[in-house]
């Protein structure tokens, strides 16, 4: 039985500023359908916010309470900061909604159909993620709407 005896690893030099453009440059012709300028950038975005909408019913969630909300705060003439507030931070839920799908997505592809613990971590973490910034929205929201709202029954039910 003959032993192969492999070499040592070949050690690479630091790039140099040259070399890493080359690099850039040989990773960016790889690349699967790099943008070519900023409107297909904005084409690829709305392409994840289209197929967000389409496939995650917690992100069609989000986006109608939010609409919800920043409807009710123009209705209840709250201040513009305080609509901006609760904006803010409807746009942080949908974006780590958006951000959950990516990991989740990523995680499938990565181990296919079978389980492995790790996988359960990101998609259990990114989802917390999500769940928290909902919570505090919601806590938002019901700081900055609920007292002009009982103001507004409560003149209605007097008068």
């Amino acid at each position: 039985m003959s032993q192969q005896v492999s070499s040592p690893p070949q050690v690479s030099s630091p790039p140099t500023p040259n070399r890493i453009e080359a690099v850039v440059t040989k990773q960016r012709e790889l690349s699967w359908q790099v943008a070519s300028n900023l409107f297909v950038s904005f084409k690829y975005a709305w392409c994840g916010i289209s197929y967000a909408f389409q496939t995650q019913r917690n992100f069609r969630i989000h986006i109608s309470v939010g609409a919800l909300a920043i409807g009710l705060s123009v209705f209840l003439h709250l201040k513009p900061v305080e609509i901006s507030v609760i904006g803010i931070t409807s746009g942080l839920v949908l974006a780590l909604e958006l951000l959950n799908t990516a990991i989740e997505s990523i995680v499938d592809l990565t181990v296919k159909q079978t389980y492995h613990e790790l996988a359960k971590i990101a998609k259990d973490c990114a989802a917390g993620a999500v769940l928290v910034s909902t919570f505090v929205a919601v806590l938002v929201a019901a700081t900055l709407l609920l007292p002009p709202l009982f103001s507004l029954v409560l003149s209605a039910v007097q008068s």
